[in-house]
């Protein structure tokens, strides 16, 4: 998302706009966290990691989707990583937590290789060729059959991409404002924050998402195959690749 405070990099005041914001800023969150458990396969025991879990609400919900197996989630920010395991401390047992820096390879291989990886709204930080790099390792990191998936806003190539997935998303927070609280403030608090990417895509150093059909390219030559996007909206977009 947008540096809030003019920086180039996330900072916990980024981190706390999120928390505070995240359930209407978010175009059909929760709709979105189902088709991302949807797309894993069940499997006894296996090892499921998210990266940059934020609220920790898609951590929670694999937990509760895959009661056989374990979250290892991993973030850079302590606030992210103490509100997931508050989020999801009722399955503590099978939850752990680690810093990282995502752009870093450090952390790239694991001593279990996970049936899956998931992340949202987090890689779009990464520039063409981080995220190449990224897709690479995950692809070798993952176990047979293993799965990526991916949530994210994803970059348009025409202005007209770009109108479309501003108003989508402006509309999209107007409607969740009013859903969630009746009234119009945490709309008007996205606009003074400037949070819609769409409406400034050049503005912000610290967001650089990639257009879909380069990342799906990118994952393909990564190895993965099965590559689709099963969602798109207001620039955001859910796709995935299973490594064979």
């Amino acid at each position: 998302m947008a540096d809030m405070q003019g920086a180039r990099h996330w900072n916990e005041n980024n981190s706390r706009s999120f928390l505070d914001y995240g359930r209407y800023f978010v175009p059909e969150r929760e709709r979105q966290i189902d088709m991302i458990a949807d797309l894993i396969p069940a499997a006894p025991g296996g090892l499921l990691v998210e990266l940059c879990p934020g609220e920790g609400l898609l951590s929670r919900a694999l937990l509760e989707r895959f009661p056989d197996s374990r979250v290892l989630a991993l973030d850079g920010s302590a606030e992210m990583l103490e509100q997931t395991r508050q989020t999801c401390r009722n399955h503590a047992a099978r939850l752990t937590t680690g810093a990282f820096e995502l752009s870093q390879c450090d952390w790239r291989t694991f001593s279990e290789a996970p049936q899956a990886i998931v992340s949202s709204l987090a890689i779009h930080h990464l520039d063409g060729r981080q995220k190449q790099m990224l897709f690479a390792d995950l692809a070798a990191a993952l176990r047979p059959g293993g799965l990526l998936v991916v949530a994210d806003i994803v970059r348009p190539p025409s202005a007209a991409g770009l109108a479309i997935a501003a108003r989508q998303w402006d509309e999209a927070v107007r409607s969740r404002s009013l859903a969630i609280d009746g009234d119009l403030a945490a709309f008007a608090e996205f606009n003074r924050l400037g949070w819609n990417y769409f409406r400034n895509p050049d503005g912000e150093p610290i967001d650089k998402p990639s257009s879909l059909a380069e990342q799906l390219a990118w994952l393909s030559e990564a190895g993965f195959t099965e590559v689709d996007c099963i969602w798109l909206f207001a620039g955001h977009a859910i796709f995935s690749g299973r490594k064979p």
